[in-house]
């Protein structure tokens, strides 16, 4: 079962695009986490986007780094994630999973047994931040071996020939980046976008959901306008996740208030 297919065409029929959250797993702790990527699907989610923590995430800003450092402190171990990641799962057999991540947790076990692990605990597709399409090769034969997409980032200066291994080899969907730099609610999306998804388009890449600074509804509606097919938001999340540490009822419901009108701007 494709899940992303599945996702994309149920929200083409009622006119709608992706809304999807990311988070850290298991940031602040693994009993919260699971509590806040519940809430996150219940207040509108279309699929999630799960950060495996890492103690150097270099493609993310100080929000993001934070979540990292929370769910290290936390005790948070690829076991545990695996464990958070299968309860979802079961709890929401449609609902697409994704891993955004770094390659040395992938190394540390191996590349097979990692992608293996994966498939067993219902994760949908994996985007290694530090892996250009040029290096994939390992990643994406293990990828397919076990049913699994692998993402690539479409950043926004890519070359055509970038343009057309992101398409070739990607799966699931194309993750296609607002603005250079790293993630950030601070440093707002930079549209427009249009060339680059004409680009893509050409190239017959996965449906795009555009990421990196997207943090408000007008941003979520203006990336649909623009032919995306959805949308990503990371450090606008996290962000509510790190100033209601001390309040978990109040965290769940700043999450939900934040969601909802962010799926709704999906709306066409």
């Amino acid at each position: 079962m494709d899940r992303y297919q599945l996702m994309f065409d149920r929200l083409g029929k009622i006119k709608q695009g992706a809304f999807v959250p990311f988070v850290t797993i298991c940031d602040p702790n693994p009993e919260q986490s699971l509590e806040i990527m519940r809430t996150l699907v219940k207040s509108g989610a279309d699929a999630l986007e799960l950060g495996m923590p890492f103690s150097d995430p270099l493609a993310d800003g100080p929000t993001i780094q934070g979540a990292n450092i929370r769910a290290l402190n936390s005790g948070a171990t690829p076991d545990i994630c695996f464990e958070l990641i299968s309860k979802i799962r079961q709890e929401y057999p449609e609902l697409p999973i994704g891993l955004l991540m770094y390659a040395n947790l992938v190394f540390s076990r191996g590349i097979e047994d990692f992608y293996q692990r994966c498939a067993k605990a219902g994760v949908d597709s994996v985007l290694i931040a530090d892996v250009p399409t040029n290096e994939s090769a390992e990643f994406v034969a293990a990828a397919e071996k076990f049913g699994i997409h692998p993402i690539f980032i479409a950043p926004p200066t890519a070359s055509d020939e970038t343009l057309q291994s992101v398409s070739k080899l990607g799966g699931g969907y194309t993750y296609l980046l607002s603005r250079a730099g790293v993630t950030g609610a601070e440093t707002k999306a930079n549209m427009p976008v249009a060339d680059l998804l004409a680009r893509l388009n050409q190239f017959d890449a996965p449906p795009a959901l555009l990421g990196f600074g997207i943090s408000e509804p007008a941003q979520v509606k203006e990336a649909i306008d623009a032919g995306a097919a959805g949308a990503i938001s990371g450090s606008a999340v996290v962000k509510i996740i790190e100033t209601n540490l001390d309040q978990p009822q109040q965290m769940l419901q700043a999450l939900e208030q934040f969601i909802a009108p962010m799926k709704a701007a999906t709306q066409q």
